[in-house]
């Protein structure tokens, strides 16, 4: 589905990606780990070309996205909740949900019914600013608003970073509903444990390259490179 080869990003004259090569296949979870200002986000950024790449190609069922604007990349079938979660601030809940929605082929299409029976929180706050949700309730409708584009790839960036305890379980348990049904998704957290009980293959990246890759058993038993590459 997505394959990110030989990719380099850099900032001016600071170079941030050296290489970076993974790849997302339909209906699976795969992750992006590292310690921060490894190049995580950067990845990303540079997948849904919020940054230009400097060389290397991105593709998404066979189409180069590489060079293409961002919205363009987002009418491929990406969906996006970048890290800070950036909600429109003066509009609804409702109408945060419905300025992004997008029809897609798929028979079981994302609507504001279906996206209030995932996070029915959101359906109780429907007319509340976006500026006036807790960072939990912004999360969620991140989330939702990237689902409305009905996207065949779902990528989120820091998905639970500086939420209380039950809300990342909520969180969790969400993104486990959505592997249950098909979804693909590329997922950025710091929770070990979560990540290696939803995601089928995790890539670490250190200084801007894959220093490790393999799936949920592998990890958990290289604990040396937990330690070296994560610090945990």
């Amino acid at each position: 589905m997505l394959e990110v080869r030989a990719l380099e990003t850099a900032y001016g004259a600071s170079q941030v990606l050296f290489g970076i090569e993974f790849d997302v296949r339909a209906g699976e979870v795969v992750t992006l780990m590292g310690r921060n200002g490894m190049g995580k986000t950067t990845t990303i950024h540079s997948i849904m070309g919020l940054v230009k790449s400097k060389a290397g190609s991105v593709k998404f069922e066979n189409a180069e996205l590489t060079g293409k604007p961002s919205y363009a990349v987002a009418r491929c079938g990406l969906g996006l909740v970048p890290e800070g979660r950036q909600v429109f601030p003066n509009l609804t809940v409702r109408e945060n949900l419905v300025a992004t929605a997008r029809k897609s082929g798929a028979a079981n299409q994302w609507t504001l019914e279906r996206i209030f029976e995932l996070f029915p929180s959101l359906e109780a706050r429907a007319t509340n600013m976006g500026s006036g949700l807790s960072g939990g309730e912004q999360q969620m409708l991140a989330i939702g608003r990237a689902l409305m584009t009905n996207p065949k790839l779902l990528i989120l960036d820091e998905a639970t970073e500086g939420l209380a305890p039950l809300v990342r379980a909520e969180i969790w348990g969400c993104l486990e509903n959505l592997k249950a049904e098909g979804q693909a998704i590329l997922l950025i957290d710091k929770n070990l444990d979560a990540l290696t009980r939803i995601g089928d293959r995790h890539y670490i990246i250190e200084r801007g390259q894959v220093a490790w890759q393999g799936d949920s058993d592998a990890l958990r038993a290289d604990l040396e490179s937990q330690q070296r590459l994560l610090g945990v």
